[in-house]
This record gives C-alpha cells, sequence and structure tokens, in this order.
C-alpha cells in the first residue's frame, strides 16, 4: 500500500493505511463470526492452543469504540494531507511504536554492513 500512494499520487488520489487496534465487534462472538480452527499439526499446538484462549478472552473486552473509529477515518478522508499509516487505537499505536524501535534498532545493529554497498 506505501508504494502505491506514490503511483496514484499524481492523479490527485490519497491514501492512508489504516492499522487497527482491537475494536469491539462481533469478531470474536464464536459461533458469530468465529470459528476456531481443528488442530491438525501437533506441531503447531503448542502456539495455537495459547493464541486460540488469549482471543477467546478477549470477545466483548476489546477497548476500541466503532463510532470514534467512523469518526476518525472520516477527518482522515477529509484531510488535505492525510496520515500515510494511521494506528487506530491506543493497542494500535503501541504496536506502531514498538515496531519503530525495532526497525531503529535493526538499522543501528547492521549500519556498517548496510552501508558498505555503494560502488566505489
Amino acid at each position: 500500500m506505501g508504494s502505491l500512494t506514490h503511483d496514484v499520487a499524481p492523479f490527485g488520489i490519497k491514501t492512508t493505511i489504516v492499522e487497527p487496534g482491537l475494536f469491539r465487534t462481533e469478531l470474536l462472538v464464536e459461533g458469530d463470526s468465529t470459528i476456531w480452527p481443528r488442530l491438525s499439526l501437533d506441531d503447531y499446538q503448542e502456539r495455537t492452543l495459547p493464541t486460540i484462549e488469549r482471543w477467546k478472552g478477549m470477545s466483548g473486552k476489546q477497548g476500541g469504540d466503532l463510532a470514534k473509529l467512523a469518526s476518525a477515518l472520516i477527518k482522515i478522508a477529509d484531510m488535505q494531507e492525510p496520515p500515510l499509516r494511521f494506528g487506530a487505537g491506543t493497542d494500535a499505536v503501541d504496536v506502531l511504536e514498538q515496531k519503530a524501535k525495532l526497525l531503529l534498532n535493526q538499522a543501528a545493529v547492521h549500519r556498517e554492513l548496510s552501508s558498505n554497498m555503494d560502488l566505489v
């Protein structure tokens, strides 16, 4: 999506990547919209089962308000210069900040190797 922004900008089209956190929806309501997988590979159960239980525990406890998300998206759509990336919700902002720190750390750790690629 980030590269699409540059491709469509000459046509007056603006884009925003929306990275939503957890919003109170029917998404995690078992039977309504969520069907948990039948685990057929034992090797994945150690990681998958706790993930499923964590998601089940979130049902009805998501902190995001859909009406506020809708309002924010309308504001973004009306902006002359909308953000390229929008973290929707406190939890989403936290994830974006963690990822930014991780990327900065990776760049710093390998700076010499990464910066030694120019033709001389």
